[in-house]
């Protein structure tokens, strides 16, 4: 059973495009970086560079010190039906936690196939729009926020 805590990372680059992923089970889904955590207490930093690695095959360990930032927001959602088979029965609500990751410009993505199924650097507002959810959404524009 999932854990209904998660992490949500959005990864940009210093030109302010964002990446966007395509989920695989999910035609035209497109999200940044997430994940739930492994087991409960699990460090959110640390599960949020797992996830970013599993995802995209970016080692947030290769990277200079503070490219990953706790955005020190999170959010509650209603968990979608289709998923909630997912968590032990009667949970309905996720708890995710932002972060942000700066890349390098030359940065490589590999997806993990199993999970997505394409990538795509956008300018910031125009990954706003296309996010599948709003609070991905919200999340692009707080970073884009504070970053001005």
């Amino acid at each position: 059973m999932k854990i209904p805590v998660s992490v949500l990372v959005v990864i940009y680059k210093l030109n302010g495009e964002v990446l966007l992923i395509e989920r695989a089970d999910r035609t035209n889904f497109w999200q940044s970086v997430t994940g739930s955590l492994d087991f409960p207490g699990e460090n959110l930093a640390l599960a949020a560079s797992r996830e970013v690695l599993e995802e995209t095959g970016i080692d947030v360990v290769r990277l200079p010190p503070g490219a990953l930032q706790d955005m020190h927001h999170q959010i509650k959602y209603e968990i979608y039906p289709a998923w909630r088979h997912r968590y032990a029965p009667g949970v309905l609500e996720n708890t995710e936690h932002w972060f942000s990751l700066e890349v390098p410009e030359n940065i490589e993505v590999v997806l993990a196939p199993r999970e997505h199924v394409a990538h795509q650097w956008l300018p910031y507002r125009e990954a706003i729009e296309k996010c599948f959810s709003p609070s991905n959404g919200e999340a692009i524009l707080r970073l884009f926020s504070a970053r001005q």
